[in-house]
């Protein structure tokens, strides 16, 4: 079947907030639910050419997951994770992630380290509103990074005026002891707004059937923000601030060789002997306080998001700073010294122009971009140079519609400049670890040659909604999409501590190009709703990882049991498909059976590979097929204030995953595995205008020992150890989940 696609569509946001959350758009599963990330002003799921899924927060708030990734990947077929621990977790959207899903927090794009295999999305989880995944190229109105698609967050904002609200949002998690709690208080008074809120997080190590308890996967998480803003009509000025600060324990896998108990690290480099080190305390590994080795990461965001209506048309002026401290410390003999310290600083701004409508024509104009500036600070480790990025982009967009058709398409041009420095570092005498230090310095070496290159792309996407019967619907679109090779593909050279991985990178890459088609079928029916979704995605200079090995075979690695990893360029295929469909009969009142499926295949096309099978012609970090099943019933009570109850059944089934790069030993078969929740959920109504939600949840129940293909940890076993036929770290046993949210 021939498959059509993408590029196209992608955000705005500010218009539907001017709107306010209105109940229409909050409906789960409604395809006449309003999208609030696109080009356009104002558009609907079912009119979006583009795959889109909404996440609403009483959805999200009934996933009891450790981080909001994985709550978004229990509620959006085709988006996955790749995990670093409970509360690690970087999107992937089609087998495409890192610096190819770009993550958006109120429209700004967030800038906090991507590339870094264990670098999360640094957002409190419990002051979102809504958030959107946008499956497809997306470049049209972000450029470079948005490849692979978009996964967008919306906070909270009042914008029902004269009204005054709270929120308060307790948890806990038995597995780990994750303690959580967040409060938000908002008012909307004569067209001014503020809204403000706090949250904090804290887990100690999480534990499995085969692991025991996983040392140093703990943390310790605070945010804050604050919004200001005035709102009159369709018009409005929003400053925000927001603060994120997080403890973040990283595992590195070593265990004695004879009993595989955890060990830790005491000693430094060479004097560091992994077979000998230190089993870690029963007492250390059920304490909340965090290893000395460990990572911190603040990221302040400060912007102002504005919208006016005027007689020849909207415009919107988004102007956005972000600071990203990522601190990551290494060294057991001196605590307070960072392994990793790197600083980085952007300046984001988004402008646009939509004139009236002309018929059935509605046009959008605009120009964004961003200006970066890194730089590493006291360290030992420097993977990646100190350097400065200029992104510049403009783009037109045009959309025609009627009572059945919807068409839409673009163009965008994007430059980017990218200029490091002389690097070079030496030995501190005082210290004995690496330091940055001037040229002249004796005995320095040249960690980063002076570097410059620009890259030029254009984006261009054609897609169509058109009804084909009351609430069915037909989707394809067709695209082209550009991202240019992030700092770590083109310059690493050096350990970043945190990951365990040493990178080396190739400044000689080229950007990459996707030509994407797309064709979807949705439907929203009285007892039943539905979405299937096909891709075919060809890639030119796909940029991936593979290991490298020493002269005997095994993996090259410092004395640490550090890999080394090298950034390849070659042409690559993806195509698959995820489907959904929902029975919610009115027979059967209450009664819901969901059902989803995603599966992805990806191929290297370099014809060296060709026929090779794991030895190179798979793609890395492919997921393999997943199925997801979900029966509830809502029941509906008149009592006491109680206003209803729905008990809730869960199925997983993720395939083995015999489709691997294991050229180099770069990844291993993952075997399949099966897991089942349970849960429980409840809401009362506390007085006139209060309600409390409770949500009883256990995961993986009958504790079932498993590896994820995505699971970095799974690798996470440096030496050799005694044969129990188990390698590396097991994901999550069972947990018990409970939370409460009271809402004023």
């Amino acid at each position: 079947m021939k498959k059509f696609y993408v590029s196209l569509l992608v955000l705005g946001s500010q218009y539907a907030f001017s709107q306010g959350f209105r109940k229409d758009s909050l409906k789960e599963n409604s395809i006449d639910a309003i999208v609030l990330t696109g080009l356009s002003k104002k558009t609907f799921v079912k009119d979006n050419p583009l795959p889109i899924k909404r996440i609403t927060a009483k959805m999200m708030e009934k996933t009891n997951e450790t981080n909001i990734i994985d709550a978004l990947v229990q509620n959006t077929p085709g988006l996955v994770a790749v995990k670093t621990g409970p509360n690690v977790s970087k999107p992937f959207i089609r087998g495409l992630g890192y610096n190819r899903v770009l993550t958006l927090y109120d429209g700004h794009r967030q800038e906090g380290q991507q590339w870094g295999d264990e670098h999360g999305i640094e957002i409190d989880s419990y002051n979102i509103a809504q958030a959107e995944v946008i499956k497809g190229p997306s470049s049209l109105m972000y450029g470079s990074d948005a490849i692979a698609g978009i996964i967008s967050f919306f906070p909270y904002i009042p914008v029902t005026p004269n009204t005054e609200s709270l929120k308060a949002t307790s948890e806990y998690q038995t597995n780990n002891g994750m303690v959580g709690a967040g409060f938000r208080w908002a008012a909307n008074k004569n067209n001014w707004i503020i809204a403000t809120s706090t949250s904090l997080r804290f887990a100690k190590n999480y534990r499995n059937s085969v692991d025991g308890r996983v040392y140093n996967t703990g943390f310790n998480e605070k945010n804050f923000s604050l919004l200001l803003g005035y709102q009159k009509g369709n018009n409005y000025s929003h400053f925000n601030i927001t603060y994120y600060d997080n403890e973040q324990g990283i595992p590195d896998g070593s265990r004695n060789p004879e009993t595989r108990q955890f060990t830790k690290q005491i000693h430094e480099a060479e004097e560091d002997i992994m077979e000998e080190r230190p089993i870690v305390s029963n007492k250390e590994l059920n304490s909340y306080s965090l290893s000395p080795l460990h990572q911190n990461i603040r990221h302040l965001r400060i912007y102002t998001n504005n919208h006016y209506e005027t007689s020849i048309g909207d415009f919107y002026a988004n102007v956005g700073y972000q600071r990203n401290n990522r601190i990551e410390y290494n060294h057991p003999t001196l605590t307070s010294q960072a392994g990793m310290f790197v600083r980085l600083n952007t300046l984001n701004y988004s402008f646009r122009y939509i004139p009236n409508n002309t018929g059935n024509f509605e046009f959008s104009f605009g120009a964004n971009g961003m200006l970066q500036n890194n730089k590493n600070k006291d360290a030992t480790d420097f993977p990646i140079p100190d350097y400065n990025l200029t992104d510049t982009g403009v783009f037109a967009f045009a959309k025609w519609s009627n009572n059945r058709w919807n068409v839409s398409g673009g163009v965008r041009y994007d430059h980017r400049n990218l200029r490091w420095d002389d690097f070079y570092v030496a030995a501190d005498p005082a210290t004995g670890f690496d330091r940055q230090v001037s040229a002249g310095t004796p005995d320095a070496n040249h960690q980063f040659t002076a570097y410059q290159k620009k890259f030029n792309g254009i984006s261009a996407s054609l897609g169509a909604s058109y009804k084909l019967a009351s609430q069915l619907y037909i989707k394809a679109n067709i695209g082209r999409a550009y991202r240019a090779p992030n700092i770590t593909e083109m310059a690493s050279n050096g350990l970043d501590p945190g990951a365990h991985i040493i990178y080396l990178g190739n400044k000689n890459f080229d950007p990459e190009f996707s030509f994407q088609q797309d064709l979807s079928l949705i439907a929203s029916y009285r007892d039943f709703s539905g979405e299937i979704n096909a891709f075919n995605n060809n890639m030119d200079n796909f940029i991936y990882l593979t290991m490298l090995l020493d002269k005997d075979g095994k993996p090259q690695t410092d004395a640490q049991g550090n890999r080394t990893y090298q950034y390849q360029q070659a042409k690559a295929r993806l195509y698959g498909l995820e489907a959904y469909f929902a029975l919610h009969p009115q027979a059967l009142k209450g009664w819901t059976l969901s059902n989803s499926i995603a599966l992805v295949y990806g191929f290297n096309k370099n014809p060296e590979f060709k026929d090779k099978g794991t030895n190179g012609e798979y793609l890395p970090l492919i997921a393999p097929l997943k199925w997801l099943g979900k029966l509830e019933k809502n029941f509906t009570l008149r009592k006491n204030n109680w206003k209803n109850i729905t008990p809730m059944l869960e199925a997983e089934y993720n395939a083995a995953q015999n489709r691997y790069l294991g050229l180099n030993q770069t990844e291993s078969y993952t075997a399949s595995y099966f897991l089942m929740n349970i849960g429980i959920s409840s809401e009362w109504k506390v007085g006139n205008k209060s309600s409390l939600m409770c949500n009883l949840q256990v995961n993986n129940v009958f504790d079932r020992a498993y590896q994820s293909h995505l699971s970095r940890l799974k690798y996470f076993e440096p030496q050799e150890t005694v044969n129990t036929g188990h390698r590396g770290i097991y994901n999550m046993g069972r947990n018990f989940a409970l939370k409460l949210v009271f809402s004023y």
